[in-house]
């Protein structure tokens, strides 16, 4: 399981395809709340940028295609089983946190209407897990959602990719420390949950 929550040994591992993978359950999965989607997009674009003799060279094409299939198809899903399932698939007696992150989606839902929502929750930690089968769930029209998901989806995971891949050639040796990179990406993913949770206390 650890394995799974470091995104050097994902991509050592796997390559491309653990980015699909990963993306695909963090974003169409209940389960995939404690994936590291940002911190494995920022990685698997960074290592595109090392040299291509390396053990840990990935290929940029295949990194955004993975990237952007995982987190479109994972949002269909996400949406055809809070459709199927509805109310009853997120009740989370017993799990906080899932309970928090249902809250917060719905929050976001609420405030800024289907579209921009789906949209922002891709930058949002474990609500980007969640908004996708409560949509589903509260019945947006499924092409207004796919319309959005897929605007938000390809922005945030070739965004994120691109921005790794990047910064890794124009700083060299930069995939040298990758440790304190990953932990900055992780804090500034949870800024926004930080942010939401400072103004519903307020």
């Amino acid at each position: 399981m650890s394995g799974l929550l470091d995104p050097t040994h994902l991509l050592a591992s796997y390559g491309a395809l653990g980015v699909f993978v990963v993306l695909f359950a963090e974003t169409g999965l209940l389960v995939g709340f404690f994936l590291p989607g940002d911190s494995l997009l920022f990685t698997a674009g960074l290592l595109t940028a090392t040299a291509s003799g390396s053990a840990a060279h990935l290929s940029l094409t295949p990194v955004l295609v993975a990237a952007g299939a995982g987190a479109l198809l994972g949002a269909e899903v996400g949406y055809l089983i809070g459709r199927r399932a509805g109310p009853a698939l997120l009740r989370a007696e017993g799990h906080p946190r899932r309970a928090a992150g249902i809250a917060r989606a719905a929050d976001v839902l609420d405030r800024y209407g289907h579209g921009k929502a789906v949209v922002i929750a891709r930058f949002i930690p474990v609500v980007r897990t969640l908004m996708n089968p409560l949509a589903g769930t509260v019945g947006v029209p499924a092409a207004r959602f796919t319309l959005w998901q897929v605007v938000g989806g390809l922005v945030w995971s070739q965004g994120v990719a691109l921005a790794g891949s990047v910064l890794g050639a124009r700083i060299p040796g930069l995939d040298r420390y990758l440790l304190p990179i990953i932990a900055v990406v992780v804090v500034v993913s949870l800024v926004p949950v930080v942010v939401e949770l400072l103004r519903s206390r307020r």
